[in-house]
């Protein structure tokens, strides 16, 4: 589950899928180990503001199967359980452009057959939701949970982005 509200170079200034496939590519800018959960903080090494690898390794790719705006806090409370964020991020998210809601994007994850190392391009930089790497990757892989456990988690996380 990603939580989304779009960064400050979104197309029209607002977030939007425009992919229903994508590959996962890690990010550094704006890591700040204080917005999330405990267990996740120890995990994030902090660097300076540009910082960036000279190769990044994509090992994983997603399709994006769902996504459910939600507005009230106390929906997205209720979500807690679903993703690495703090109650501190999450309100912070809230109050950002606080007339648009917050994206909810369920991703169904798979692991790469072959992990592939790709050079950074300055064109990946930035505050974005999206970005389209200059070489393709083949998206073939195994998925991280079965099908029923995927289906079972997405069905909690639709009850409760409707119901509260």
């Amino acid at each position: 589950m990603l939580l989304r509200k779009g960064g400050i170079r979104e197309a029209g200034g607002r977030f939007s899928v425009v992919h229903d496939r994508v590959l996962l590519y890690p990010t550094y800018e704006h890591q700040q180990p204080h917005l999330l959960k405990a267990n996740y903080a120890s995990q994030v090494k902090p660097v300076d503001s540009g910082w960036h690898p000279d190769l990044i390794r994509i090992g994983s790719w997603a399709d994006v199967t769902d996504t459910i705006q939600v507005s009230a806090g106390d929906r997205v409370a209720a979500l807690m359980p679903f993703h690495i964020w703090n109650e501190t991020f999450i309100q912070e998210r809230l109050k950002w452009k606080p007339h648009q809601p917050l994206y909810i994007l369920l991703l169904r994850i798979y692991k790469l057959n072959s992990p592939q190392w790709i050079p950074y391009n300055s064109a990946y930089g930035g505050c974005k939701s999206w970005i389209d790497l200059t070489d393709a990757i083949a998206l073939e892989g195994t998925p991280v949970l079965s099908d029923s456990d995927y289906h079972q988690m997405t069905a909690a996380i639709h009850t409760i982005g409707t119901e509260c």
